[in-house]
């Protein structure tokens, strides 16, 4: 037998997620997961984890709630580490009791694991404190829809001095108004719609009970949004910190493979922006491909890595044959910044090109190589030639081997964002396979450098290009394009 583990996947800011949801979801054999969590959440799965989408939200099942169990309960009999993943907290107008009394029932081992719910953080992000002394000391959770009878005694409600949070009551919003006014409520009592609390996409809709639902109709607010109402909205204009910063608003496509986002990732996330991580190609090792150098590792007289992966792949080779990398002889060049930097991690020092280009390293090199030097360039299958072409031009001895290929990554939905960044002319090719082009007409890009560009060019599309060949050029070219947003 399996154990379960039910997960608030929280509001929507993934950096909202807690450790230990975290902890178990790199744990899981199966996840099950809602409409409403952000998919970027996944991307802690194992390889070979099952994803099952059920597809929950307002008006739209995919899933019916009976069919759910019956799927947690299949998997978890299977002997299966199971996480079922639910918006904001499992508990709070979730449904997470049903599936847990389900598990109770079949005598199947089950956790809880708290999330951040939407019904504080949604407020916090919109500028609005749950409570605040003196004006709001106690605060209210309540829903707007029911499966049977809807049991909400308004008479008692609008009597509450507290702060009223309404989840799922979108459609109600003027029903709830009128009952509130008609109990007892003033009619200028503040109040506030929160669309999208937490993410990109939040949009905040103020005004009081008498107006707030033609104030929606003209703003066009949709779901899904929560309902507060309370003195405590007026801090808004004051408390306001999430949409102030640069990046408020914006969507951004990172199409690098998963190991090499986390940095360009989160300083997209600090500057208020919302990230889609969206990897178009996975690495593959090509296995025994350095098995023909190995024995030649201290003749060489330079080594050249033109990538991170690179790097890795190498490097992890001589670890696994158990390879002192004293036996590398030769002095190493790299690329990039970042393979330079990834190199420093495995105790090499490397030197660089003045710019991050084949073209660039070569008029490097090219002051210190002679003819009849050998040169190991260890990189991926189906890079461009350029380097291994012009060190031979000039009577070098080059061992070019490829240890990884690229490979298509999965295609998923929802893949529309207002900015995509591109880090080589693979991961342009590959979402093109992935996507088509006509999800990128109209929208900002970004590439890495003149080489990514290049291959944009010439599937039709213009991009930027940073000044320095970096995450924080990325972000500066990001940035400069929104300078009249800031």
């Amino acid at each position: 037998m399996g154990k379960v583990y039910l997960i608030g996947a929280g509001p929507g800011d993934e950096e909202l997620l807690t450790l230990k949801a975290v902890n178990k979801i790199k744990e899981a054999d199966v996840i099950l997961y809602d409409n409403l969590i952000n998919t970027n959440i996944l991307s802690y799965a194992k390889d070979g984890a099952k994803l099952v989408f059920c597809g929950k939200r307002a008006g739209k099942h995919y899933k019916t709630q009976e069919e759910i169990n019956d799927l947690i309960v299949e998997y978890a009999k299977k002997g299966l580490r199971v996480v079922r993943l639910k918006g904001g907290d499992p508990y709070i107008f979730g449904r997470g009791g049903e599936e847990v009394l389900r598990l109770f029932r079949e005598d199947i081992d089950f956790e809880v694991v708290s999330g951040v719910t939407s019904a504080i953080s949604a407020l916090n992000y919109a500028g609005i404190p749950a409570t605040y002394r003196g004006i709001a000391q106690s605060f209210h959770i309540l829903t707007a829809r029911s499966e049977k009878e809807l049991k909400l005694d308004f008479s008692i409600i609008s009597k509450l001095e507290g702060t009223l949070v309404f989840l799922m009551g979108f459609r109600e919003i003027d029903m709830i108004c009128k009952k509130l006014i008609e109990n007892g409520k003033s009619k200028e009592t503040p109040c506030a719609v929160i669309e999208s609390g937490t993410t990109s996409r939040q949009r905040v809709c103020c005004g009081v009970l008498n107006d707030i639902t033609d104030k929606i109709k003209e703003q066009n607010i949709g779901t899904p949004a929560i309902f507060v109402v309370g003195d405590v909205v007026r801090f808004r204009d004051k408390l306001n910190w999430y949409e102030k910063k640069p990046l408020f608003g914006k969507r951004v496509c990172i199409t690098r493979p998963k190991k090499q986002m986390s940095e360009l990732k989160n300083k997209i996330l600090e500057l208020g922006g919302e990230v889609l991580e969206l990897p178009t190609i996975k690495i593959i090792k090509i296995e025994g491909a350095l098995d023909r150098y190995i024995d030649k590792l201290d003749k060489y007289n330079f080594v050249i890595f033109t990538s991170v992966n690179g790097v890795d792949i190498f490097f992890d080779d001589l670890i696994e044959r158990e390879i002192d990398i004293r036996t590398i002889k030769a002095k190493v060049y790299a690329i990039g910044e970042k393979t330079k930097e990834q190199l420093k991690r495995r105790g090499i020092v490397a030197a660089c090109g003045d710019e991050y280009t084949q073209e660039g390293l070569f008029e490097k090199i090219r002051l210190e190589v002679k003819k009849g030097d050998k040169v190991l360039i260890p990189r991926a299958k189906g890079a461009r030639d350029f380097l291994i072409d012009a060190l031979k031009n000039i009577g070098v001895e080059v061992d070019e081997v490829c240890i990884y290929e690229s490979g298509l990554e999965i295609e998923r939905a929802h893949v529309d964002c207002d900015i995509y960044t591109f880090a080589s002319p693979s991961t342009v090719k590959n979402f093109i396979k992935l996507y088509g082009k006509d999800v990128l007409k109209n929208k900002k890009i970004v590439a890495i450098g003149p080489i990514t560009r290049d291959e944009l060019r010439r599937e039709g599309f213009s991009a930027e290009i940073p000044r320095k060949y970096t995450v924080d050029g990325i972000i500066e070219t990001i940035l400069g394009g929104y300078e009249d947003d800031l």
